[in-house]
């Protein structure tokens, strides 16, 4: 795998293979129409759940709250939870290593911000807090695992998750040494382009960032206003707030991979353990972070309880609803969203999902919103690649303010759009419908 030119993973390898079929490809890839669904994995690996939802899945308990012990909460973007449920299964000894997320050492030489890498101790794995918004992907870690035997968790987006699921299926060796998945919750995979361009954006070269945090994190702001931070080469860093960012509205879909527009899962219904932000008042205006966490796994379930009876968590019981509503935009995209896309004439391959082809009752607001997403996603792409051939920043900065501006003008009835839009039927409010 590796970036291709709109910073997007893809599979390199000759030719022939690329244009040919492959079986086993075909049985682990986590979008392909032969292999197994998230609900025919759940009902293998959680057969015996507690509860079952539509939307959230099979699980044993859904809560929402914070670690309450040491510096979890404060260096995480949320929580802190990630990181505390894999620091737990390292101290019982449960797992040897953790697969997930960090920075790369040397970005300009390694030719990416994030990679995964195995983590064996606390300090290895705090160095891999925060959420990461870049591509990145999982065979090196994997080829890790299964050249050291031991037991292993693995962190990821729900693909991810998916992905591991199906390839233990395949390679008994994964099997025997995954014993845990840790699911994050997922609005949809962003391309190193968005990286780029917030450098653009603070007047700065991707080639001079040593490290980026998408998300600093401040007791005295709302969880959900981010801000991203670059640490230059130089040791100097600048800042600025999304909002104040030509593509900072995450909803729009700006650098999006194409492959999410045809996901159907947002809470990592395949794992163990999965975590979100709790989207939802009164969590999201306190800025130190909450998590909500959906626990599937009996085992993990009562490292959790353990953690609530001593004090570590502050942790209450939430139910399916309560979970839904912390997600209700990601699941719209996900499910009403996905259902009107498939009504679109498409060359190839046509995905199989858990929802059925339709657009009947959707609003022309709704539609038109859905619309505008998909173009954002894909002319972003396009447009970067050649204001970065132009050496022109503002080509792509000025189309990605009018973009936006059209985009906000039909899914919050903001500004002069947002008037030409109500006047033609077509403006309402993403955040209510």
């Amino acid at each position: 795998m590796e970036l291709d030119r709109y910073g997007q993973m893809k599979p390199k390898g000759p030719r022939t293979w690329l244009r040919g079929r492959d079986e086993d490809l075909a049985r682990t890839c986590p979008f392909s129409p032969v292999a197994r669904d998230e609900e025919q994995l759940a009902a293998e690996y959680f057969a015996g759940a507690k509860n079952q939802d539509l939307l959230v899945g099979r699980y044993e308990a859904a809560l929402v709250g914070h670690v309450e012990e040491g510096e979890y909460r404060s260096n995480g973007s949320s929580g802190g939870m990630v990181t505390w449920v894999a620091a737990e299964l390292l101290r019982l000894g449960l797992v040897d290593g953790v697969a997930h997320v960090k920075q790369s050492d040397d970005p300009q030489s390694e030719g990416r911000l994030f990679h995964y890498s195995l983590s064996r101790n606390l300090q290895e794995l705090q160095a891999g807090a925060k959420s990461r918004y870049y591509p990145v992907e999982l065979s090196g870690v994997l080829q890790s695992i299964r050249g050291a035997p031991g037991r292993y968790a693995v962190v990821g987006i729900p693909c991810f998750i998916k992905a591991v699921r199906l390839a233990c299926a395949d390679d008994p060796i994964l099997k025997e040494r995954i014993a845990f998945t840790l699911g994050l919750f997922c609005g949809h995979m962003k391309s190193a382009r968005m990286a780029e361009s917030f450098a653009w954006q603070m007047g700065e070269d991707i080639r001079h960032v040593k490290r980026l945090d998408y998300r600093i994190k401040s007791p005295d702001r709302p969880a959900n206003w981010y801000r991203a931070q670059l640490t230059l080469e130089n040791g100097e860093t600048c800042a600025q707030d999304w909002w104040h960012l030509a593509d900072g509205d995450w909803g729009a879909g700006f650098f999006q991979n194409s492959a999410c527009n045809f996901c159907d899962d947002v809470v990592a219904e395949t794992a163990d353990i999965a975590f979100g932000d709790a989207w939802k008042e009164p969590y999201s205006s306190d800025g130190r972070g909450t998590n909500v966490v959906i626990v599937r796994s009996k085992e993990l379930l009562d490292v959790v309880e353990a953690g609530i009876d001593q004090k570590r968590l502050a942790l209450s019981s939430v139910d399916a609803d309560f979970v839904i509503a912390t997600q209700a935009a990601g699941f719209r995209q996900r499910r009403e969203g996905l259902s009107f896309r498939l009504t679109w004439p498409r060359n190839g391959m046509r995905p199989r999902k858990r929802v059925s082809a339709r657009s009947d009752g959707l609003s022309r607001q709704r539609k038109a919103v859905y619309i505008m997403r998909y173009g954002i996603s894909h002319w972003s792409h396009r447009v970067f690649s050649i204001a970065q051939f132009l050496h022109s920043p503002r080509l792509y900065i000025l189309w990605a303010r009018a973009a936006l501006a059209c985009y906000q003008g039909v899914a919050y009835s903001r500004g002069p759009i947002g008037r030409i839009a109500r006047s033609l039927g077509l403006a309402g409010s993403e955040g209510r419908t």
